[in-house]
């Protein structure tokens, strides 16, 4: 009974639409029925509703789920769990999606049931993906994918390497994307898998999309599309109709744009999809903006806030409040856009802060998952000696009479599916060891973004806010015109190390993407320092001496862009740590093969302790400068990698009271 609930329930996500069934479902609950047979036949119809009524759908779930705890099914409180889950998803209620198919998973565990498990462990995946917890996500991903290939189900390996697929796809390695989308696509191929390619096709048409490749994603989504209309797959639809019409908005076609966001609307109307029909509308705006359409836009807008504040969809709400910002700004309304922007910023800075109730969650699930792994083994075990003692009992009950003929099917059979296994099992080798190191690889990327996004949160911020009070005043009449030049010093000072920290984390970024590639060249270092000090000396408050006693005839091999950044990074670390009227002095010589070149300062010098944190990737050190400067941190850790990366070394000399000097090298042209 258990496997035939199991194979029908993973049949749910394929079946399309059909009114006969929903009507032969209905006849059955209106006869004298078992209470186990009224629940799968419940969960049934919640599942062939999920894109036609959503209503109707979380109606026969909560009716599944009563009618399964009341009789203490834990099988049916997790097909009622699933539907639940999915509809939470299909209406923008992440949240409630998440702690429904946590509850699945919960349940699961409680059966033993690998099959309940995989399906659990999936769904929680995706809602940590829905959620934009990318980390999260991927161990669920990792996890459905290592359980699957333990207990043998193919389908489920080919989903949990296609997420995997998808995670590295929202993180930007996309060569990595392609890779894991094609081989959960093969396996799809050899179990003859009708609906993978349609979803195949759809992520690689986003991954296309997403760099710009926008001929072939529309070759990849149109051919989802066609798969997708022709096994009724009523879950990506929607989603495929969505990416070309943003595709068409950004090549710039905005007519084709709106007659697909169009589509959209009518499918999730047609559906009662509340949420969808809202996403879909906020599209379509984008491009009548882009029209100048503004008055077919703005209503729009306004119905797709309104829809997400009754679903309590509150990132849908954040972006409708970022489009009205965008419309007002293109009608010429400032003030109005202003306004609007503000209302963005506080909802997405509260939605940041809702983060810490999400993490206690996130805490409060891994206390019961946390002997997942253990238990999985303890089930894997238990499975196969359950699968050995059905094999043993059917070997006794039919050794009497299996013929011949019979025999020689079974071994034709065993034997393909033994070449089919052995198929997949190859490429899943080829790929076990590169998964693990993409995901140490995925930990390090993580971290990059935290430590991006904090920077970008605590140092963008505060001249952003400075400038917008600055011009609200001003509109205010509120300076006076004595005080200006005040403010505009103020201003000057907050822009140049905002400069100075773009610049910074472009750079490294690009370098932890490994984006930047090195041109190494002859260079005249004494130009490149001549060019710096000119440059700085201008733009820095402080009186401060500049000497460059570099050979003019000194050569260098290397990237000169890096270089430059290094040169200067240095000299502004001088400047920094420098008090008025001090001394900063670049000097250089030929040691050997290379060049060594120092930037010296007679400024407050660095305590010992602290020359050992400098270099530290894992752990930028910042502190103020002699007037105040904020930095990041991010300064020495980007010359120490470009000067590695173009064959050097650096390092401090350095004494508390009495200066600093930061040497590098670089090979001799």
């Amino acid at each position: 009974m258990r496997l035939v609930l199991v194979i029908l329930f993973v049949l749910f996500c394929h079946w399309g639409f059909s009114q006969s069934k929903i009507d032969s479902l209905q006849k059955v609950l209106q006869t004298e029925i078992s209470d186990s047979l009224k629940v799968l036949a419940l969960t049934d119809l919640a599942s062939l509703h999920n894109y036609t009524n959503l209503a109707k759908m979380k109606a026969y779930a909560n009716e599944a789920l009563a009618l399964a705890e009341k009789k203490g099914y834990v099988w049916g409180k997790i097909l009622a769990y699933y539907q639940l889950g999915s509809y939470g998803s299909l209406t923008g209620d992440f949240t409630s999606a998440f702690k429904y198919d946590n509850l699945s998973v919960e349940a699961a565990l409680i059966t033993r049931d690998s099959s309940y498990l995989i399906i659990g462990l999936n769904s929680v995946g995706n809602d940590y993906y829905d959620l934009g917890k990318y980390d999260d996500a991927y161990r669920y991903f990792t996890d459905t994918y290592r359980l699957s290939q333990k207990t043998g189900d193919s389908l489920f390996m080919s989903v949990g390497i296609h997420n995997v697929g998808r995670v590295f796809k929202e993180l930007g390695q996309y060569d990595r994307a392609i890779s894991h989308l094609k081989i959960a696509g093969k396996i799809s191929a050899l179990i003859n898998d009708e609906t993978g390619p349609a979803y195949t096709l759809d992520e690689l048409g986003d991954v296309y999309m997403r760099v710009g490749k926008y001929d072939s994603a529309l070759e990849m989504l149109t051919q989802s599309l066609a798969l997708t209309r022709k096994f009724q797959i009523g879950e990506l639809e929607s989603r495929t109709l969505t990416k070309i019409a943003k595709i068409y908005s950004e090549k710039g076609n905005y007519d084709l744009s709106i007659q697909y966001s169009d589509s959209v609307i009518n499918l999730h109307q047609r559906n009662g999809n509340s949420y969808g029909m809202a996403d879909a509308q906020l599209g379509k705006s984008r491009a009548l903006i882009m029209q100048k359409k503004y008055d077919q836009a703005l209503p729009l807008i306004e119905k797709s806030l309104i829809t997400a504040g009754s679903l309590n969809a509150r990132v849908l709400e954040v972006r409708c409040y970022n489009q009205l910002a965008l419309l007002w700004e293109n009608k010429g309304d400032y003030k109005k856009a202003y306004g609007f922007f503000k209302q963005f910023k506080q909802m997405e800075d509260s939605l940041q802060n809702n983060e810490m109730e999400e993490n206690l969650l996130r805490e409060e699930m891994k206390s019961v998952t946390e002997s997942k792994d253990a238990q999985i083994a303890t089930l894997t075990q238990k499975e196969d000696q359950r699968k050995l003692e059905l094999k043993r009992q059917e070997l006794l009950r039919n050794v009497l009479v299996v013929a011949t003929a019979l025999a020689a099917i079974l071994l034709v059979t065993v034997y393909r599916s033994g070449q089919r296994r052995r198929k997949i099992n190859m490429l899943l080798l080829q790929h076990q060891e590169d998964m693990e190191r993409r995901s140490e690889e995925l930990e390090k990327l993580n971290q990059v973004k935290d430590k991006f996004f904090s920077i970008i949160s605590h140092d963008l911020r505060s001249p952003i806010n400075a400038l917008a009070g600055l011009i609200d005043l001003m509109d205010k009449g509120a300076v006076k015109q004595e005080e200006m030049p005040t403010h505009l010093n103020e201003l000057k000072s907050r822009f140049n190390h905002t400069r100075t920290l773009l610049n910074n984390l472009l750079d490294w970024t690009l370098l932890q993407m490994d984006k930047i590639n090195l041109q190494p060249a002859p260079i005249n270092l004494y130009s490149i320092v001549e060019e710096n000090i000119q440059l700085l000396g201008s733009t820095q408050g402080k009186h401060l001496n500049f000497k460059n006693e570099l050979s003019p005839s000194l050569t260098g091999f290397a990237d000169a862009n890096t270089i430059n950044l290094v040169i200067r990074n240095l000299i502004t670390n001088a400047i920094k740590f420098t008090n008025d009227g001090g001394t900063v002095k670049v000097a250089g010589k030929e040691e050997g093969k290379e060049i060594v070149v120092s930037v010296d300062d007679n400024g407050i010098g660095i305590k010992p302790e602290i020359k050992k944190m400098l270099f530290d990737k894992t752990a930028p050190y910042t502190t103020r400068g002699t007037a105040n400067e904020k930095g990041t941190g991010l300064g020495l850790i980007l010359c120490k990698e470009f000067v590695e990366k173009n064959g050097g070394r650096i390092w401090v000399e350095s004494e508390e009271g009495k200066g600093s000097t930061f040497y590098f090298s670089v090979p001799k042209a």
